[in-house]
């Protein structure tokens, strides 16, 4: 399968997924260069949509990065999982970014699947998810419309200014999840994440358990 289309990709690895609603699920992460609610500068995180992020994901020199074609962006996603000498289970592949639904596409998922992948996504939900996608994860940012309303988890970084979670739960998603920010005022963060969660039991806490365990 081939395609003139060219992807930007800041980088490509294995490893543990650390937070949400798969928690502890080995796949590979394909994190795509590029997002829509903020440059990824310094510079610019004052004014950005999203001044919280707190991943690089500016450029294509990351670990296992680059410009790919179609069959090669596949075959780079496989090498990743054929390191980890895998013998069973499911072969998860996690598109993330940035904002990954820039650059993912149904020929991408079409692809992906065709080599024996499961595919997840995790979005800020600006833009809609292509047909396909086997797990959708949507991380609102701030006050931005979501185009994307469904899917398997909503995952809202807490506390975000002027942003309630009770407002999110007449969409249409399987899970609700709250996770503290990270950052200067994280201790605050994870209190008031915690007492929401036990004053609001249909929210559940989401840790970015990587951080704590050393893992990427």
């Amino acid at each position: 399968m081939s395609s003139s289309r060219q992807y930007s990709v800041k980088e490509v690895y294995a490893t543990l997924q650390g937070e949400g609603g798969q928690v502890g699920q080995m796949a590979v992460f394909l994190r795509f260069s590029g997002c829509n609610l903020w440059s990824g500068r310094e510079a610019d995180r004052s004014g950005a949509w999203c001044d919280f992020c707190d991943t690089d994901f500016v450029g294509t020199d990351g670990p296992g990065g680059g410009t790919f074609e179609l069959t090669a962006l596949v075959d780079k996603v496989e090498e990743a999982w054929l390191a980890l000498s895998a013998t069973s289970g499911p072969r998860w592949v996690v598109c993330t970014g940035g904002e990954p639904t820039l650059q993912l596409d149904t020929s991408l998922v079409s692809a992906l699947h065709a080599a024996g992948f499961l595919i997840a996504i995790e979005t800020n939900g600006s833009r809609p998810v292509p047909e396909g996608v086997d797990w959708i994860c949507v991380s609102p940012k701030g006050l931005v419309p979501l185009q994307q309303r469904s899917g398997q988890e909503l995952k809202l970084v807490y506390p975000q200014a002027g942003v309630e979670p009770s407002a999110f739960e007449i969409l249409a998603f399987e899970r609700f999840y709250l996770q503290p920010k990270d950052g200067p005022d994280r201790e605050d963060a994870l209190r008031e994440t915690l007492a929401y969660c036990m004053a609001h039991p249909r929210w559940r806490l989401s840790l970015q358990t990587h951080k704590l365990l050393g893992l990427r």
